[in-house]
């Protein structure tokens, strides 16, 4: 990355960590998936629950492979040949997660999440019941405001997901959003979170890369 680049990256990160502390959120900056992984080994103790949502940067950043390898009782919705039955029972088994991990939509520089869901089994850990909720995030995931975040998610993050899943919905032929009234969108629950009464209960790492949607 240019020099000029990685010192407004800088900048930005430093800004959107101390907003989340200001709404009792801890944030944490990684250059990479190396520096990723030895801080989820401070922060995830080992032998206890981990739950995940859904998330593209899971994967590119081998978090899953992590934590099907590692010495935890890991909640695994994307193991093979898994029924849709064992997957409700596990998205309902979160709740009471000791670390519940995915992404987030989009992450302000104000130091607010900003997320939409389908059926709310991602979200929903998010707002309460896990001890701890660690989201991992790109920079590309870093807005000005809500606004921005807004637009990003609609118009971005949702039309190439929707892609992804092979939803027949407008953005997916479109590109962008209509705000449509299809049963198989995928934007059904708008989350923003503004702060946390348990401190540092939720924690964003930021990984100095483009990852996921």
């Amino acid at each position: 990355m240019d020099n000029n680049i990685s010192w407004y990256v800088e900048k930005q990160v430093d800004r959107t960590i101390d907003n989340l502390r200001k709404h009792n959120m801890e944030g944490y900056f990684v250059k990479d998936e190396v520096e990723l992984i030895e801080l989820l080994k401070e922060l995830i103790t080992e032998d206890s629950v981990v739950g995940v949502g859904d998330s593209m940067t899971l994967f590119e950043t081998g978090v899953i492979e992590f934590l099907r390898k590692g010495n935890y009782k890991f909640l695994d919705k994307y193991k093979e040949n898994i029924t849709s039955e064992e997957k409700k029972q596990i998205y309902i088994q979160n709740f009471s997660s000791d670390t519940f991990m995915c992404s987030t939509n989009a992450l302000t520089e104000n130091g607010e999440l900003y997320n939409i869901d389908g059926n709310g089994s991602r979200v929903a850990p998010m707002i309460y019941g896990p001890k701890q909720v660690v989201l991992v995030a790109g920079i590309n995931k870093i807005v000005s405001d809500l606004k921005e975040a807004e637009k990003r998610v609609r118009n971005y993050s949702a039309p190439i997901d929707a892609k992804r899943l092979k939803k027949n919905t407008p953005c997916t032929t479109l590109g962008y959003c209509v705000d449509c009234k299809s049963p198989n969108r995928i934007c059904n629950d708008f989350l923003i979170i503004t702060g946390q009464f348990v401190k540092d209960r939720i924690k964003v790492i930021i990984v100095g890369k483009e990852l996921g949607y």
